[in-house]
């Protein structure tokens, strides 16, 4: 089980969407690349859209999670890459998770940046993670 800090000495999280600390159990660790809108089909989902782009990210996330055989409580990291970032848009992009993950969204220790630009100019919202596997995970047969 991941164990979530956040210890009273640090400040308390701004929303309770993240842990200032999260502790992996002993064992592997699975790096999912960052996810950007395109989808299954190779097309890019919601073009000039933030959300929708957020919202394809959070989705393609969870067919990672699914793949591996693990929920979103086995997410020990996340980082989240924004293009033309305002504060607007934490909202935006909060609420595509939530479309996607409903209840479970993964509170882990992450990481929410601006940048300037992403791999291709039509990209807006890129979604990394690490994900914590339990010792009896199908996924660990897979890298065998």
């Amino acid at each position: 089980m991941i164990t979530h800090l956040n210890p009273a000495s640090m400040p308390a999280p701004v929303a309770p969407l993240y842990a200032q600390i999260s502790i992996a159990p002993a064992g592997a660790l699975a790096f999912i690349a960052g996810q950007v809108a395109i989808n299954a089909e190779g097309r890019l989902i919601g073009k000039d859209d933030h959300r929708l782009q957020a919202e394809q990210c959070f989705r393609n996330l969870k067919d990672a999670l699914d793949a591996l055989g693990v929920g979103t409580e086995h997410v020990v990291r996340m980082g989240l890459h924004v293009v033309r970032h305002s504060d607007e848009l934490v909202g935006s992009v909060f609420e595509a998770g939530h479309a996607v993950f409903g209840q479970g969204w993964p509170v882990c220790a992450s990481l929410f940046l601006g940048v300037e630009a992403l791999g291709h100019a039509d990209w807006l919202v890129e979604i990394d993670a690490v994900v914590s596997l339990p010792a009896n995970s199908g996924a660990l047969r897979l890298s065998e």
